[in-house]
């Protein structure tokens, strides 16, 4: 498979900066937030249906601020700067974990790092869109998640280390565990800004900043079908953390969570290059509707699955859906949507995903507790509604452009 005349070492500078800025951030993040639920629901006691708040009103918070991080960066044209910010408010705000007893604490943490996710994502993937050209986008984006998942598995391996020193197989995560965590994750944060800043360049383009406006209706019918459908499967994509939480549920330790987690990710990082590359040869629009299939089934399986090696071998597989769409529905943004419109779209793509993470983690949260009398409403329920909304999405994908190759 031909990526660049001279392989990934001739993709440019800022697609490695980033990268490697993703992969420290999420060293950071992923042994840190993965177990988050965890902590609330096994120390503060917290149940689902908050779970699912706190969650749904993080994302919501990160999706608000991508739109219009997203439009300023067109405006100033200036990229580098917006995803410095965003990255550095993520970095401040871990620490004070610590130090956090009830869940409005660990809410206002996840504001304020998700605020900063916010700021920096749309810039962040506009400044890889316009670093590289069209054709080796699908490559491009596909090694940014790479390094991002890389980074995600050192986490957790370090998060494994920690648990297995302090509290062995415990079913339950402690306070003390957490906070460990919280203090090693705070260093590669940090090395994450000073990278970014020191590495990374600005990329000049055409628009000029008096005609780039936040405006909706002037972006393409295309994107807007893509932005309509994307949240349709969004909304039955609650986070991630209810996964976390089902393996729990179905006998998983928090050393077995962290070794699913694991490799999860490691599947996730060994195939987004060759799957984002895939796409740079077959089209966006046939890798995305076949991830969205996969991503039907496997929720399925979470549904019905009742044991804890059942759910763990289907955590694996999940990493293959990542793989094949998360780079790859952004590379397609940029194919959508011109150079001078681009920081707009992503914001408005980022932020439709964000906004529908709201009701999609607050009803998983009340179905997983049950309603009233209803049969089938439980744990399963969650993952049956997000099957359900990725068969209608990817058939609604596939009817608009069976004619088209993009």
């Amino acid at each position: 498979m031909t990526l660049l005349p001279g392989g990934l070492k001739s993709l440019p500078r800022n697609v490695w900066v980033t990268t490697l800025t993703s992969f420290l951030t999420d060293i950071s993040s992923e042994m840190i937030t993965n177990l988050i639920p965890l902590y609330l629901a096994n120390v503060l006691g917290v149940s689902t249906a908050v779970i699912g708040l706190i969650e749904g009103i993080a994302e919501t918070t990160s999706s608000l601020l991508k739109a219009f991080s997203g439009w300023l960066s067109d405006k100033v044209r200036g990229r580098k700067w917006l995803t410095v910010s965003g990255y550095a408010l993520s970095s401040f705000s871990k620490p004070f974990l610590y130090f956090v007893t009830s869940w409005t604490g660990v809410l206002a943490v996840r504001f304020a790092d998700r605020a900063g996710k916010g700021i920096r994502t749309s810039p962040r993937d506009a400044l890889i869109a316009g670093s590289i050209d069209e054709r080796h986008r699908g490559i491009a984006f596909g090694l940014h998640r790479a390094g991002d998942t890389a980074g995600a598995v050192i986490g957790l391996l370090i998060a494994l280390l920690v648990v297995l020193a302090t509290q062995s197989q415990a079913l339950d995560l402690s306070r003390e565990t957490f906070q460990k965590l919280v203090l090693i994750g705070i260093i590669p944060a940090f090395l994450a800004v000073v990278v970014l800043t020191i590495g990374a360049k600005e990329v000049p383009f055409k628009a000029r900043a008096a005609s780039v406006r936040l405006n909706f209706a002037a972006l393409n019918s295309d994107f807007k079908f893509f932005l309509l459908v994307a949240a349709i499967f969004t909304l039955g994509n609650s986070s991630d953390g209810f996964l976390v939480l089902r393996a729990q549920e179905r006998g998983l330790s928090v050393a077995g969570v962290l070794g699913m987690l694991i490799t999860f990710n490691v599947i996730y990082a060994i195939f987004s290059s060759p799957l984002g590359a895939l796409s740079d040869r077959i089209g966006r629009k046939r890798l995305i509707i076949g991830g969205w299939l996969v991503y039907s089934l496997l929720y399925l399986g979470f549904a019905v699955a009742h044991t804890a090696w059942q759910i763990w071998m289907i955590y694996a597989l999940y990493g293959f859906y990542y793989a094949a769409v998360e780079g790859t529905a952004k590379a397609l943004v940029a194919d959508l949507i011109p150079e001078e419109q681009r920081g707009t779209a992503y914001g408005f793509y980022n932020a439709t995903l964000g906004l529908m993470a709201l009701p999609a983690s607050l009803v998983a949260g009340i179905l997983w507790q049950g309603v009233g009398s209803w049969a089938g409403f439980g744990p399963s329920a969650p993952f049956i509604a997000g099957a359900v909304l990725s068969l209608i999405a990817s058939g609604m994908l596939a009817l608009r452009w069976r004619n088209q190759r993009i």
